[in-house]
């Protein structure tokens, strides 16, 4: 069963169409778009600050968002994937990205929109972000620019499927709070 609980009397709150997986752990101030995803053993911790989150947003397994307390908040726009096991800390991630696959982006940064962060990138605290950019490495600079079709063949191809994605398991799990 998922893990949705209160922080001082705040709940998360969520938009119409959301999937929680059974193991996942959603607490305090957080409050979801709609058709957002929260996958196995995926961590949303607003106990120590707020999360803010769009539309189409998936955090998929194992990946943790989180802030600092009284300074960051983590806000993350529409169409958005935190890719398996990434860390997303009190940061602001705009529209249409996607979070690679163990990256890591710390507080103050800023993810412009259409951007990618690539697998096991680590963006360092402070770092903006180029909009319609790709950043690798550790630390994560800027590789090269986007073009249109890897922006709809990846980044909307990636939140789209797992809006399908969800369908799969939302039935099993139907009935549960939060979903």
């Amino acid at each position: 069963m998922s893990l949705i609980l209160h922080v001082e009397g705040v709940y998360p709150k969520f938009g119409s169409d959301c999937f929680i997986a059974p193991n996942a752990t959603i607490v305090g101030d957080v409050v979801t778009g709609h058709q957002c995803s929260f996958w196995f053993n995926a961590v949303v911790r607003g106990d120590v600050n707020s999360i803010r989150m769009g539309n189409k947003v998936n955090v998929q397994d194992g990946a943790v968002i989180h802030a600092t307390f009284q300074k960051t908040k983590a806000i993350i726009g529409n169409n958005v994937s935190i890719g398996h096991n990434a860390i997303v800390h009190g940061c602001t991630i705009h529209d249409n990205v996607l979070v690679g696959m163990g990256s890591i982006v710390m507080d103050n940064a800023v993810v412009h929109s259409n951007t990618i962060i690539a697998a096991g990138a680590v963006v360092l605290e402070g770092t903006i972000c180029d909009a319609g950019s790709i950043y690798a490495g550790v630390p994560a600079k800027k590789v090269k620019d986007i073009s249109q079709d890897l922006i709809h063949g990846e980044i909307d191809r990636i939140a789209n499927n797992y809006i399908r994605y969800s369908d799969w398991f939302r039935n099993q799990v139907e009935g549960k709070e939060g979903v």
